[in-house]
């Protein structure tokens, strides 16, 4: 099993390239929680993410022949970054295989990082499938995301920066895609530290890891859907497996809504942008999926940053209404002058702004002297919210919530 000395190995290869990221404490978070909370900003790594770490350590374990060779990988984005700077770094051919939907933003960067992309699948796994393809036709070294000795000590080198930076650790909280990155820092973590907890985290719409450990062997979903794209894998690596079996004390799951409160509270409150997969550890902590006691230090890994600014948009969305701070709502006006007007009174009254209004007299499911209404309103939180419905409802406004 991967052990503590491959991950001190691997932290000699990656140091030309990889940085040591901040491990910075936070005062929105500890006191939202009542725990110590220091986040592991991996989002600050170069190509925006850890995956550079352990593309880099398997890269440099080439054989001269085997660089020669170039290499090949299937990725969502984020190693496909990693593997395209570390080989042209080491002056390898690569080809990486990505999703057909994979976010332009990293088919872009991976692009101007010097690898050739081939977009192929619907997913992870399917571009897995040819990447394997292009691994036997081409001849070249595949270089697995997440089940490979090497690529998970890579990985492991951040756990010897949170152990080194937060040696009173208690808990550190890890995404878990394929599992690559939460073996490296249960490694890293549990032989230095041995009484700290390590928990995983996987979206509620790709949890393969909870699946697999009920039934003790790895098994795959037959699809995956979350906005969290970075962990969006069918299964768990069969190396990955063993350790989190040996290793990881607790694997929780958040739903795609969770993701985008955490990721919403991170830009607003913390300054800090990260992907759906960087939010999930700490949607994890913030929505109490694991217990803690008070004061408790607690690392949540933000593992990346690479998020498509469309996305970016709607997740913000999402997260503004979890939150209460964003509200779409529809009523039905006579259609009157100045029925309108008395409806914005009473949303001013309650202090709520209005982003947008559409009028509609033509709908077809309204009285023909009616008029329906969409807003769409700035509110301040859940209790603002219920207040403004409570009014409008006073006032003899039937309002069905939209959003």
């Amino acid at each position: 099993m991967l052990s503590l000395s491959d991950v001190l190995d691997a932290r000699e290869r990656v140091a030309e390239v990889a940085r040591h990221t901040p491990l910075e404490y936070s005062h929105t978070f500890s006191d939202m929680t009542g725990a110590d909370v220091h986040l592991k900003l991996e989002n600050f790594q170069r190509t925006g993410s850890f995956k550079i770490r352990g593309a880099m350590n398997r890269i440099t374990t080439l054989t001269e022949e085997e660089k020669d060779a170039g290499v090949v990988t299937a990725s969502a984005g984020n190693h496909a970054q990693g593997v395209a700077l570390a080989a042209t770094r080491a002056g390898v051919d690569s080809t990486i295989v990505m999703p057909e939907h994979a976010p332009i933003t990293k088919v872009k960067a991976t692009e101007r990082y010097g690898g050739r992309v081939v977009l192929s699948g619907a997913d992870y796994n399917e571009a897995q499938d040819k990447a394997h393809e292009i691994e036997e036709d081409e001849g070249r070294i595949y270089v697995h995301a997440f089940d490979d000795d090497s690529v998970m000590a890579g990985q492991g080198t951040i756990g010897l920066e949170i152990v080194e930076d937060c040696p009173n650790l208690d808990t550190v909280v890890v995404p878990i895609g394929g599992g690559g990155l939460i073996s490296g820092i249960a490694t890293a973590v549990k032989e230095q530290v041995p009484d700290a907890r390590v928990i995983g985290v996987q979206a509620e719409g790709a949890s393969s890891v909870a699946n697999s450990l009920d039934k003790g062997e790895t098994t795959p979903l037959d699809s995956v859907d979350t906005i969290a794209d970075g962990i969006a894998t069918r299964n768990v690596g069969t190396r990955p497996f063993e350790v989190i079996q040996e290793r990881v004390d607790e694997v929780v799951t958040v739903s795609d809504e969770e993701i985008a409160v955490a990721l919403t509270y991170l830009l607003e409150r913390s300054k800090t942008l990260v992907e759906g997969a960087g939010a999930v550890a700490l949607a994890a902590l913030i929505f109490d999926k694991f217990d803690y006691e008070e004061g408790e230090t607690i690392v949540p890994a933000l593992c990346g940053g690479n998020i498509d600014m469309n996305v970016l948009t709607t997740v913000i969305m999402r997260g503004l209404v979890e939150t209460g701070r964003y509200l779409k709502v529809q009523t039905v006006l006579k259609d009157r002058p100045g029925a309108l007007e008395r409806l914005i009174e009473v949303i001013a009254a309650h202090q709520a702004n209005i982003y947008a209004i559409q009028h509609d007299r033509t709908s077809r499911n309204i009285a023909m002297n009616a008029a329906e209404v969409e807003l769409d309103l700035e509110t301040r939180g859940e209790d603002h919210v219920e207040e403004l419905l409570a009014g409008l409802r006073e006032h003899g406004y039937e309002v069905e919530v939209l959003v």
